[in-house]
Protein backbone atom coordinates (compact mmCIF):
# COMPACT_ATOMS: atom_id res chain seq x y z
CA UNK A 1 0.00 0.00 0.00
CA UNK A 2 1.41 3.39 -0.97
CA UNK A 3 1.83 5.97 1.72
CA UNK A 4 0.11 9.25 1.27
CA UNK A 5 2.28 12.19 2.09
CA UNK A 6 0.66 15.52 2.81
CA UNK A 7 2.77 18.59 2.39
CA UNK A 8 1.90 21.65 4.36
CA UNK A 9 3.53 24.87 5.33
CA UNK A 10 4.90 24.81 8.80
CA UNK A 11 4.80 27.64 11.27
CA UNK A 12 8.49 28.18 10.69
CA UNK A 13 7.83 29.51 7.19
CA UNK A 14 5.47 32.23 8.51
CA UNK A 15 6.60 33.61 11.89
CA UNK A 16 4.12 36.50 11.53
CA UNK A 17 1.32 33.95 11.17
CA UNK A 18 2.37 32.37 14.43
CA UNK A 19 2.25 35.74 16.22
CA UNK A 20 -1.12 36.56 14.67
CA UNK A 21 -2.44 33.16 15.73
CA UNK A 22 -1.40 33.85 19.31
CA UNK A 23 -2.91 37.34 19.09
CA UNK A 24 -6.26 35.98 17.92
CA UNK A 25 -6.25 33.34 20.65
CA UNK A 26 -5.61 35.98 23.31
CA UNK A 27 -8.33 38.21 21.82
CA UNK A 28 -10.75 35.28 21.89
CA UNK A 29 -10.07 34.77 25.60
CA UNK A 30 -10.57 38.49 26.34
CA UNK A 31 -13.74 38.42 24.27
CA UNK A 32 -15.12 35.50 26.26
CA UNK A 33 -14.40 37.25 29.57
CA UNK A 34 -15.95 40.56 28.45
CA UNK A 35 -19.01 38.75 27.06
CA UNK A 36 -19.59 37.07 30.41
CA UNK A 37 -19.14 40.39 32.24
CA UNK A 38 -21.64 42.01 29.89
CA UNK A 39 -24.25 39.30 30.30
CA UNK A 40 -23.90 39.21 34.09
CA UNK A 41 -24.19 42.99 34.32
CA UNK A 42 -27.31 43.06 32.14
CA UNK A 43 -28.81 40.39 34.41
CA UNK A 44 -27.97 42.45 37.50
CA UNK A 45 -29.63 45.49 35.92
CA UNK A 46 -32.79 43.48 35.27
CA UNK A 47 -32.82 42.20 38.84
CA UNK A 48 -32.36 45.73 40.23
CA UNK A 49 -35.11 47.07 37.95
CA UNK A 50 -37.45 44.30 39.06
CA UNK A 51 -36.72 45.16 42.69
CA UNK A 52 -37.36 48.80 41.91
CA UNK A 53 -40.71 47.99 40.34
CA UNK A 54 -41.65 45.96 43.42
CA UNK A 55 -40.68 48.81 45.73
CA UNK A 56 -42.71 51.31 43.70
CA UNK A 57 -45.69 48.95 43.92
CA UNK A 58 -45.26 48.77 47.72
CA UNK A 59 -45.02 52.56 47.80
CA UNK A 60 -48.28 52.90 45.86
CA UNK A 61 -49.99 50.36 48.11
CA UNK A 62 -48.99 52.23 51.28
CA UNK A 63 -50.07 55.54 49.74
CA UNK A 64 -53.48 54.03 48.97
CA UNK A 65 -53.73 52.77 52.56
CA UNK A 66 -52.74 56.23 53.80
CA UNK A 67 -55.38 57.83 51.61
CA UNK A 68 -58.02 55.40 52.87
CA UNK A 69 -57.21 56.13 56.53
CA UNK A 70 -57.29 59.86 55.84
CA UNK A 71 -60.63 59.39 54.11
CA UNK A 72 -61.98 57.46 57.12
CA UNK A 73 -60.74 60.15 59.48
CA UNK A 74 -62.41 62.83 57.35
CA UNK A 75 -65.67 60.85 57.34
CA UNK A 76 -65.63 60.67 61.12
CA UNK A 77 -65.05 64.42 61.33
CA UNK A 78 -67.72 65.25 58.76
CA UNK A 79 -70.33 62.93 60.24
CA UNK A 80 -69.53 64.26 63.68
CA UNK A 81 -69.37 60.88 65.36
CA UNK A 82 -69.29 61.63 69.03
CA UNK A 83 -68.46 59.57 72.00
CA UNK A 84 -65.75 57.24 73.08
CA UNK A 85 -66.15 54.91 70.06
CA UNK A 86 -65.69 57.71 67.52
CA UNK A 87 -62.67 59.12 69.32
CA UNK A 88 -61.13 55.66 69.54
CA UNK A 89 -61.63 55.05 65.82
CA UNK A 90 -60.25 58.51 64.97
CA UNK A 91 -57.16 57.90 67.12
CA UNK A 92 -56.67 54.50 65.46
CA UNK A 93 -56.92 56.10 61.99
CA UNK A 94 -54.38 58.78 62.94
CA UNK A 95 -52.00 56.10 64.21
CA UNK A 96 -52.41 54.09 61.00
CA UNK A 97 -51.93 57.20 58.86
CA UNK A 98 -48.64 57.95 60.61
CA UNK A 99 -47.49 54.33 60.12
CA UNK A 100 -48.38 54.38 56.40
CA UNK A 101 -46.66 57.74 55.92
CA UNK A 102 -43.42 56.33 57.37
CA UNK A 103 -43.73 53.11 55.35
CA UNK A 104 -44.31 54.98 52.10
CA UNK A 105 -41.22 57.16 52.67
CA UNK A 106 -39.12 54.05 53.36
CA UNK A 107 -40.48 52.28 50.26
CA UNK A 108 -39.84 55.36 48.13
CA UNK A 109 -36.20 55.52 49.29
CA UNK A 110 -35.70 51.81 48.54
CA UNK A 111 -37.29 52.20 45.10
CA UNK A 112 -35.05 55.16 44.25
CA UNK A 113 -31.96 53.25 45.40
CA UNK A 114 -32.91 50.24 43.24
CA UNK A 115 -33.52 52.57 40.26
CA UNK A 116 -30.06 54.09 40.72
CA UNK A 117 -28.46 50.63 40.98
CA UNK A 118 -30.22 49.51 37.78
CA UNK A 119 -29.09 52.64 35.95
CA UNK A 120 -25.49 52.18 37.11
CA UNK A 121 -25.59 48.55 35.93
CA UNK A 122 -26.89 49.63 32.53
CA UNK A 123 -24.10 52.19 32.13
CA UNK A 124 -21.53 49.55 33.10
CA UNK A 125 -23.11 47.01 30.73
CA UNK A 126 -22.96 49.54 27.89
CA UNK A 127 -19.20 49.88 28.41
CA UNK A 128 -18.89 46.08 28.35
CA UNK A 129 -21.02 45.86 25.19
CA UNK A 130 -18.80 48.39 23.43
CA UNK A 131 -15.72 46.50 24.63
CA UNK A 132 -17.22 43.24 23.42
CA UNK A 133 -17.97 44.68 19.98
CA UNK A 134 -14.51 46.15 19.59
CA UNK A 135 -12.88 42.89 20.67
CA UNK A 136 -14.99 41.02 18.11
CA UNK A 137 -13.89 43.46 15.43
CA UNK A 138 -10.28 43.06 16.55
CA UNK A 139 -10.56 39.29 16.38
CA UNK A 140 -12.05 39.33 12.88
CA UNK A 141 -9.55 41.88 11.57
CA UNK A 142 -6.64 39.92 13.01
CA UNK A 143 -7.86 36.68 11.48
CA UNK A 144 -8.06 38.33 8.05
CA UNK A 145 -4.29 38.11 8.00
CA UNK A 146 -4.58 34.40 7.24
CA UNK A 147 -6.60 35.15 4.11
CA UNK A 148 -4.84 38.25 2.80
CA UNK A 149 -1.38 37.90 4.36
CA UNK A 150 -1.37 41.66 4.94
CA UNK A 151 0.25 42.93 8.15
CA UNK A 152 -2.21 45.81 8.40
CA UNK A 153 -5.01 43.46 9.51
CA UNK A 154 -3.46 42.30 12.80
CA UNK A 155 -2.34 45.88 13.49
CA UNK A 156 -5.87 47.22 12.97
CA UNK A 157 -7.23 44.28 14.95
CA UNK A 158 -4.87 45.05 17.80
CA UNK A 159 -5.97 48.69 17.83
CA UNK A 160 -9.66 47.75 17.88
CA UNK A 161 -8.98 45.22 20.63
CA UNK A 162 -7.03 47.80 22.67
CA UNK A 163 -10.00 50.16 22.48
CA UNK A 164 -12.25 47.28 23.54
CA UNK A 165 -10.06 46.58 26.56
CA UNK A 166 -10.09 50.29 27.47
CA UNK A 167 -13.89 50.36 27.29
CA UNK A 168 -14.08 47.26 29.46
CA UNK A 169 -11.70 48.70 32.04
CA UNK A 170 -13.82 51.87 32.15
CA UNK A 171 -16.81 49.66 32.87
CA UNK A 172 -14.95 47.91 35.68
CA UNK A 173 -14.06 51.27 37.23
CA UNK A 174 -17.68 52.47 37.34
Amino acid sequence: MAELEIHHEGHESDPMGKRVGIQTAVLAVFLAVVTILSHRTHTAAIIHKSGSNDQWAYYQATRIKLHNTELGLNMIKVLGTKGEGGEKIAADYEKQAQKYEEQSKDNQEKAKAADEAAEADEHRALRYDVGEGLLEIGLVLSSLYFIARKNMFPVMGGLAAALGVISTVLGLMM
